[in-house]
């Protein structure tokens, strides 16, 4: 694998999770630990989940991989968040640039950082498939390592548009919302226990997050989650085998069906 590579593995997002509720982050974030999990990601944006995940870290920082953005309109705006997170973290792994904000203003100091060797990665996300337009050009000046998109069952442009792109530049690949958005709307239904055996998982949140990443151009799902159980259950489909062709086409089916 790619030295740029990240996976295929399942982290976890901190988004609308613990933000401020640092025992709540010390309790998710022990039993992915323990699970396996070793990609965490972060932002500015989610609140106090910045500083509520480096706390949980802790003593563990060396375990995990440890991904977060400037969400910044400035230069200066973007510095003060980056020295932030180096108090809460001590060193970022992935910075990315969120949601292309500002980001040809930022990136050149992030290169900087970067070539320093005080970053080991670059990224750039967004979460709106009328933007892949802009992701794309972003990723076309070479400078990025890393993209961070949505992909699941119910919203596939960025499969389309990015994912060969991205395999084409040798980019590291972030999937956010592996769920869908906000309520986690393929969660909602789930196939009967049935229908779920041919795969060999337990859940329908397992065969949703395998689907993704069985596509080999993913490296990383990072589902977000306040509940230790649930981090411990999604981090089960960070385990090979991985779906072949029938059997991603067969969790589409009953995706439709649902």
């Amino acid at each position: 694998m790619e030295e740029r590579k990240l996976g295929p593995v399942v982290g976890l997002g901190t988004f609308a999770t613990f933000e401020d509720d640092e025992p709540l982050a010390r309790d998710v974030v022990e039993a992915a630990l323990g699970a396996g999990v070793g990609v965490f990601d972060s932002s500015p944006m989610y609140r106090a989940a910045e500083p509520s995940l480096g706390a949980a870290l802790d003593s563990r920082r060396s375990e995990a991989t440890l991904a977060t953005k400037i969400w910044a309109q400035s230069v200066a705006e973007g510095r003060v968040q980056y020295e932030a997170q180096r108090r809460f973290f001590g060193r970022v792994d992935v910075e990315q640039v969120h949601n292309l904000v500002s980001w040809q203003d930022n990136l050149p100091w992030l290169v900087e950082e970067r070539e320093a060797g005080r970053i080991d990665r670059i990224g750039v996300t967004h979460w709106s498939s009328a933007s892949l337009g802009e992701l794309e050009q972003a990723l076309r000046t070479g400078r990025f390592d890393v993209v961070q998109l949505p992909l699941n069952l119910g919203e596939r442009e960025a499969e389309r548009r990015i994912l060969p792109l991205a395999e084409e530049l040798g980019l590291a690949v972030i999937v956010m919302r592996p769920f869908g958005g906000t309520g986690a709307p393929l969660l909602q239904r789930a196939p009967s226990p049935s229908e779920l055996e041919p795969l060999g998982l337990e859940t329908w949140a397992q065969a949703i997050l395998k689907w993704v990443l069985s596509d080999s151009r993913v490296d990383v799902a990072i589902p977000a989650t306040s509940r230790p159980e649930r981090a411990v259950e999604n981090a089960a489909a960070g385990d090979p085998p991985w779906f072949g062709p029938a059997e991603r086409s067969y969790i589409e089916r009953l995706a439709r069906l649902l």
